[in-house]
């Protein structure tokens, strides 16, 4: 009985503690999320709509909140005998929701724990809440340092690494098939599938490639080692070197624009007259809502969560395919599709499932993969007999390793450096020719630029291919930088950039 009373004890006291103002109490608790929320995501929250959204959801909405409490305990006697109480749950349950998802996605059971271990404090901390708000605002003040040099850095940064050597943005094709570029996620290539970590047979899905009219590039590799950073060099058609990052960057700032919106590829082909299609299986590209270069996309922003993570919305690729290949029948078009399989092994360690278990889910995955592309092959095929289909992974899918971020640290082991970079490419080309100089076809960033140099049949444009080297990051056993692993010829170095 002494045991309960000692816990109510508190509530007996209420009435004894001040209260800090009920709008620094709301401004307090969302904060220094917001602020970490930049911090810590700023290449995923750049858009002027997300700033509007995150100081509506982050900052008035516990202010109202607060608000709501402090005029209620103008009118009902227990809300005013606990006001002090209740504005401390509203606080530190609202900074600890915003800090886990900020820092985590909308992750269950870590929200669950965070929010009791929250209302515990909240019920024995109240007294010393104006210490709690002072101490969430010196928090904010520390990171918005952080967050303030973040984007100088990124304001001062230089876009040339975008710009062309060459006109090739004005290049006139002579020929202006329907383009496909169908990009599964993480597929290693085929030299790399038949060999250790891999061992793995993809004989009957080469044999279909084949019957298919495809040409294989069995050697192909990227030359980045996840899809923001190879796909924006892929579509700039000219090399960023993670554009100089810091030892804390997480992903450089502006690549994903360089994908959705404008760029080398998409001005190339609307100078020659093509409709454009983003065909997104999950929104991952789009989180930042960029502007949207394309004439069609299929995931509109008001369908997506402004806290989106990138895979919390799945779209049925194969149907938007179908729906997209009768949209613009009247011009050439550009498909650009994307599927989220079969990915890559785990990102982190705390996910990872050990070694030999992570392989044997990017191989079950690499299965559903081919059926999938069987299928979208053969609708392509069935409705436009003279399309360029191009088959190309933005990566490999890191089997050998225990997580992808396993990729910092530097290591002299060829079969992992392969692993990364390591990517499918098939082609089918217009009436089966391919043309001579094809052998240039080596790693993603030069794609583009073959291609177009193909369908202006000019050649003066291949002058310009960019190197095929292969870069990462490492932070671990050598001096931090960005290293060329791979280079030209697909032989293993280490050579900072």
């Amino acid at each position: 009985m002494r045991l309960f009373e000692q816990l109510l004890l508190p509530l007996k006291n209420l009435k004894k503690v001040s209260a800090p103002n009920f709008i620094l109490v709301g401004i307090a608790s969302g904060l220094y999320p917001f602020i970490y929320n930049y911090y810590s995501n700023f290449t995923l929250v750049d858009s002027k709509s997300q700033l509007l959204f995150f100081l509506g959801y982050f900052l008035l909405l516990p202010v109202f909140v607060s608000l709501i409490v402090w005029l209620l305990s103008k009118q009902i006697a227990v809300v005013k005998n606990h006001y002090v109480l209740l504005l401390a749950i509203i606080n530190t349950s609202w900074f600890s929701y915003l800090i886990v998802i900020s820092a985590f996605g909308f992750q269950k059971k870590i929200l669950f724990v965070a929010l009791c271990i929250a209302f515990a404090l909240a019920f024995f901390l109240y007294r010393f809440l104006k210490k709690i708000v002072i101490f969430q605002l010196l928090l904010a003040a520390i990171v918005s340092v952080q967050l303030l040099f973040q984007c100088i850095n990124d304001i001062n940064f230089s876009s040339e690494w975008k710009e062309l050597p060459d006109t090739i943005v004005q290049a006139k094709f002579v020929e202006k098939p329907n383009i496909y570029i169908i990009q599964p996620d993480g597929y290693a290539n085929l030299s790399v599938l038949k060999e250790a970590p891999y061992s793995y047979d993809n004989s009957l899905f080469e044999q279909f490639l084949t019957k298919e009219k495809f040409k294989l590039y069995p050697n192909f590799r990227s030359n980045y080692t996840n899809t923001v950073t190879s796909n924006s060099a892929l579509f700039a058609m000219k090399h960023h070197y993670y554009k100089s990052p810091g030892p804390n960057t997480k992903e450089p700032e502006g690549l994903r624009r360089s994908i959705a919106s404008n760029n080398a590829v998409l001005s190339t082909l609307k100078n020659n007259g093509y409709r454009t299609s983003l065909l997104l299986e999950a929104p991952y590209l789009i989180i930042n809502r960029p502007e949207i270069a394309y004439d069609y996309c299929s995931i509109p922003y008001d369908e997506l969560n402004y806290l989106s993570r990138g895979f919390d919305k799945a779209i049925d690729i194969y149907s938007e395919t179908e729906k997209a290949l009768q949209r613009y029948p009247d011009t050439p078009n550009l498909f650009f599709i994307e599927k989220m399989l079969p990915r890559h092994i785990s990102v982190q360690a705390a996910q990872s499932k050990g070694m030999e278990m992570e392989r044997e889910l990017y191989l079950k995955n690499l299965s559903r993969t081919n059926t999938w592309l069987k299928k979208i092959v053969r609708l392509i095929n069935e409705k436009d007999p003279n399309g360029l289909i191009v088959i190309i992974a933005d990566h490999g899918g890191f089997v050998g390793m225990n997580y992808t971020a396993e990729r910092r640290k530097k290591t002299d082991d060829s079969k992992i450096i392969k692993s990364m970079y390591a990517s499918l490419l098939a082609i089918k080309w217009p009436n089966n020719k391919a043309p001579n100089f094809d052998t240039a076809l080596k790693t993603n960033t030069n794609l583009f630029r073959i291609l177009f140099s193909h369908l202006s049949q000019d050649e003066s444009y291949l002058q310009h291919l960019e190197d095929d080297g292969s870069y990462v990051i490492i932070n671990e056993g050598a001096p931090f930088g960005v290293y060329k692993v791979l280079n030209d010829a697909g032989e293993m170095v280490f050579e900072k950039k």
